[in-house]
């Protein structure tokens, strides 16, 4: 019997802007069945050639941050029925981990992160490609929230991140990528029309696949 080829979503938005929680939502929908997420921030590259201090000085909202041919790489493997073993990034070394997340082939795989849109070739790979769009002041809260309570920082150094690093990578490479989206949700989890309709439209595609290549392997 023939496999159908996985769904693949891709949802991009800002630091802060809500992708996280828009993913989750369509995840919890689908979890009873076959879905994984990829979470772009475990494909960070390895720093371990390098110096803690210098590790520091790291740029992670450019593209050069990401190991992107990885990511392309486990992703094509995933269509392809294959499994991988997904990257862990220790953000207190600030470097790959040596630990690893099996990762078995699902029917549904969710690639969410700042640049899943930036590159063609993931784009190339993606059934269906999300931006969640919110507006700059509750992205920088939510993101100082995280990085105070998940990874000790302090309001000044998140504020100088944000202004030095943050606002201009987002305004060079993120926001731009926008314009690669099928569909463009305001306001991140909080959109629960916005989420529900893509919900519909993942399942009507899902039906669609499994119709398809039922009739296909009764034409063998």
């Amino acid at each position: 019997m023939k496999r159908k080829k996985p769904l693949v979503i891709g949802i991009a938005g800002g630091s802060g802007s809500g992708k996280t929680s828009v993913t989750q939502s369509i995840f919890n929908v689908f979890k009873g069945h076959s879905v994984v997420v990829i979470e772009q921030d475990y494909y960070y590259k390895d720093q371990s050639h390098l110096r803690f201090e210098e590790r520091l000085e790291t740029n992670y909202d450019h593209p050069f941050a990401f190991d992107t041919e990885l990511l392309i790489d486990h992703l094509r493997k995933l269509i392809d029925r294959r499994p991988v073993n997904k990257p862990i990034y220790d953000y207190s070394l600030h470097t790959r981990s040596s630990e690893t997340v099996h990762i078995e082939p699902k029917d549904v795989i969710i690639v969410e992160g700042i640049l899943v849109l930036e590159d063609a070739r993931l784009r190339e790979l993606m059934d269906i490609k999300l931006f969640v769009d919110t507006d700059a002041d509750l992205r920088i809260i939510r993101r100082m929230m995280r990085d105070i309570q998940e990874r000790g920082r302090t309001i000044e150094s998140v504020t100088n991140q944000y202004l030095s690093v943050v606002r201009p990578m987002h305004n060079q490479f993120i926001e731009p990528t926008k314009k690669y989206a099928d569909v463009i949700v305001p306001e991140g989890g909080h959109n629960e029309v916005a989420i529900d309709l893509i919900v519909t439209k993942i399942k009507t595609i899902l039906e669609t696949k499994t119709k398809l290549y039922y009739d296909d392997d009764r034409n063998l």
